[in-house]
Formats: C-alpha cells, sequence, structure tokens
C-alpha cells in the first residue's frame, strides 16, 4: 500500500481541489474503499479517480478537515491508511463591514464578522487610528 505506514498528513487551502492518493497491490487486485472518520464524504463534490486510487473533493472548507481512510481489500485480507486533512483559510468575510452615516447626536453599529483557519484577529481603527 502506498503511502506506506499507517498515518500520513496533508494541508490544503480553502476553495482548493484535495487530491488524496492510495495505491496498494495484490493479487487479487484489491479493490480500494474510502470512507471519512466520523463523518461522510462530501456530496456532490466528491469523486473517484483513477479506479478509485484517487479520492477527490473540490471546493473544500474547513468542515472537510478531518482523516480520511482508504481500505484496500482482497479475498485474502486488507490493509489501510489514515491521511490527517487539515484545511487552512485565509481570512474571509462572514458579515463585511458597510458604510454608515450618522446625524450627530446618533447611534450606529458597525458589525465585522470573519472567519479563517488559523482564526484571524479583528481590529478596529478610525482614521488610521486603532480605538
Amino acid at each position: 500500500l502506498t503511502p506506506t505506514g499507517s498515518t500520513s498528513t496533508k494541508v490544503e487551502l480553502r476553495g482548493s481541489v484535495l487530491l488524496l492518493e492510495c495505491i496498494a497491490a495484490g493479487l487479487p487486485t484489491p479493490v480500494i474503499r474510502w470512507i471519512k472518520e466520523g463523518g461522510e464524504l462530501p456530496a456532490n463534490r466528491t469523486f473517484l479517480e483513477n479506479f478509485k486510487k484517487t479520492l477527490k473533493i473540490i471546493d473544500v472548507s474547513e468542515a472537510d478537515s478531518g482523516n480520511y481512510k482508504c481500505i484496500a481489500r482482497n479475498r485474502l485480507g486488507s490493509v489501510h491508511h489514515v491521511i490527517s486533512v487539515t484545511v487552512k483559510a485565509a481570512p474571509y468575510w462572514i458579515t463585511a463591514p458597510r458604510n454608515l452615516v450618522l446625524s450627530p447626536g446618533e447611534d450606529g453599529t458597525l458589525i465585522c464578522r470573519a472567519n479563517g483557519n488559523p482564526k484571524p484577529n479583528i481590529s478596529w481603527l478610525a482614521n488610521g487610528v486603532p480605538i
């Protein structure tokens, strides 16, 4: 089974394509199966290619992080390999701040919600000066 050993790691960027490969040898030729430990493979974004040797997930997000196991099995036995996937993300807006026009004495609220992996720090500035 390639990759060798029982585990490996993979880091991918949010929005890109995740490709995991598992190549097994044996006689009779093993059948490969992929599972996500503790979850489901994402529907509509998961594709098996190259006779199931390659697991392809398009448009990955942080929710796709986790352990993916490939299992190679024939009638004489089975082997498996776990690939620990971490999806990193540059900061992105959940709710971007919007311009606010206020009259003197009026109150207003600015909302800024961002996410990413690692989680971004949010800081507020007024005319370039931290507040």
